[in-house]
């Protein structure tokens, strides 16, 4: 009802589980870090409990957009199951064909037999049960019992346990010792603290496209005493104080108002009209006000009015690039002045950059980057060069600009066309020649890849890996008789594939996959990873 009066592209405080809307405090940065582990571990279970509306299903969203091609996922978010409806769950998740007849045995073999088969080609399979305190004794034994699956390095299923707190008390009982004992990870999401409140709040308004001061100072101990700092309870209750303000006519919401707004939303109490709060000559426009409201929301879509354009440049995600729907102007021959405040472009620089793979950014540095970065399976790579050779490497990165001052600048170069730099600085896009983009340029980057799975160091000769299966694979060579990928080495016959797509692709041929080799790889693989080019030279030629 509220949002277009206040400029909002969406309802900011809904309940719905938007990854987009999460906000990374440091309780979730950490609980999704154990998310993480789950499928970078050797297995075993990873148990995230929180109180209700704690954020546990978003944060599980936002990870989920996170995983690597390689995972496969199970998603159970219906535990009131038995053993076998859990096995066939299993199997209809990651697409397992049942014969017509068929029992809890005849599950468990097709599933052994898939993940093993998923082992060889260098996959990860993850199952995940949301609402676990609410499985049965019975089905979590038989949970327990999947993760027997395994070879003599690692598990072959791995398992996140989502729920409430009184998981923690039932895996505590002395019979389920035997799954406790197997939870490698353990992590409980508690509500945001009084400081977190503001920024949350902020942050919901800005991915809803407003940067109004909605929520003055003022509001912020209140609206922390009442919801106890629980997100869901958060939203409601921002929720209910914008439309009071809106049906009454102001333009933030003050104490009042919220204290109205949570005897509406957690009372038990039947709810009072917004009208009470106002002096009675208030009454008729507060009428006047909602009948407004309710026409708005009864006329076709057509015939509203349009919402108030956006004043900040917007980003695409991943892959990220900016689209012109305007004639192309000039490009500039020198950076735009002013620039924005040093520590401000840095932030921006480095957010914009994980942003092009959809890696949340709650970071203001470099070093802040790449640990966000590792959360979700990427890397930083630095360096110092030209713009050659950046293109050659076809990755966005953030650059440093050195000013007259001596003082640093960042800016995102996103793509790079011809003789034509894009560039974000600050939150400002822009075109830049290339020469302008040079002569400001220091020459030092940061660059964002994504390496295969479990890549420690670059892979040499002698190597023994699941990323030695991954890199065969991309080469196109098949796996040893029997599917047995991770038994076969980095070998000599190995090492000359390696070298041929070396040269093939104007790369150093000394037969050893470092990053360049496997970046290279990597885009040629997957058309959509971000890029500086629209269009890449990247092709595996298969012998």
């Amino acid at each position: 009802m509220y949002t277009s009066h206040y400029g909002l592209a969406d309802s900011p405080f809904s309940i719905a589980p938007d990854p987009r809307y999460l906000f990374m405090s440091q309780q979730h940065r950490e609980a999704l870090a154990h998310l993480m582990y789950s499928i970078r571990g050797e297995g075993g279970f990873v148990l995230l409990t929180g109180e209700v509306g704690a954020g546990k299903t978003t944060l599980c969203r936002c990870f989920l957009e996170q995983l690597p091609a390689h995972c496969d996922v199970a998603f159970v978010i219906n535990p009131k199951l038995t053993v076998p409806e859990l096995l066939a769950t299993l199997c209809e998740e990651l697409h397992i064909a049942l014969p017509a007849e068929h029992g809890n045995k005849t599950y468990v073999d097709l599933i052994n037999k898939h993940l093993l088969a998923a082992h060889a080609q260098g996959r990860t399979t993850l199952l995940i049960i949301d609402e676990a305190q609410n499985l049965s004794d019975e089905v979590l034994e038989q949970v327990r019992l999947l993760t027997n699956l395994e070879t003599r390095e690692c598990k072959l299923l791995h398992i996140i346990l989502l729920g409430q707190p009184e998981l923690r008390d039932k895996l505590a009982r002395p019979e389920l010792r035997q799954l406790s004992q197997r939870i490698v990870a353990r992590y409980h999401l508690g509500p945001l603290q009084r400081d977190e409140i503001a920024p949350y709040i902020q942050h919901r308004l800005s991915v809803a496209g407003s940067h109004l001061d909605l929520f003055p100072p003022a509001v912020m101990r209140l609206l922390f005493s009442c919801s106890g700092g629980v997100p869901r309870k958060l939203n409601v209750l921002c929720d209910r104080a914008l439309l009071g303000c809106y049906a009454q006519g102001k333009a933030r919401v003050d104490r009042a108002t919220v204290r109205q707004a949570a005897r509406e939303v957690f009372n038990s109490s039947p709810v009072r009209p917004w009208h009470k709060l106002a002096l009675a000559s208030g009454a008729l426009l507060s009428t006047v006000a909602v009948a407004a409201v309710l026409f708005y929301g009864a006329q076709p879509a057509g015939q509203r009015a349009p919402a108030p354009a956006a004043t900040t440049a917007t980003l695409t995600t991943a892959p990220a690039r900016l689209a012109a729907t305007a004639p192309r102007p000039a490009a500039l021959a020198r950076l735009p002045a002013p620039l924005p405040a040093a520590e401000i472009a840095q932030a921006q620089a480095y957010r914009t950059l994980l942003r092009q793979w959809r890696i949340p950014a709650p970071v203001s540095d470099e070093a802040g980057a790449c640990q966000q970065a590792e959360l979700f399976g990427a890397r930083c790579l630095s360096g110092s060069g030209d713009l050659d050779a950046l293109r050659r490497l076809n990755l966005p990165a953030v650059l440093q600009l050195q000013q007259p001052d001596g003082q640093l600048q960042h800016l995102t170069l996103l793509a790079l066309e011809g003789e034509q730099a894009r560039v974000l600085i600050g939150q400002q896009p822009h075109l830049l020649t290339r020469q302008a983009l040079a002569q400001a340029w220091n020459g030092r980057y940061t660059a964002l890849w994504m390496p295969p799975p479990h890549y420690q160091q670059p892979l040499a000769p002698g190597s023994r890996s699941l990323a030695v299966a991954w890199l065969r694979q991309q080469l196109g060579q098949p796996p040893d008789a029997g599917g047995k990928t991770l038994a076969a080495s980095y070998d000599a016959g190995l090492s000359t594939l390696v070298r041929q797509f070396q040269l093939q692709h104007d790369l150093p041929g000394d037969g050893i996959a470092g990053p360049l080799t496997l970046i290279r790889l990597t885009q040629a693989g997957d058309p959509d990873s971000p890029r500086l080019s629209a269009t890449t030279s990247a092709t595996i030629r298969k012998e």
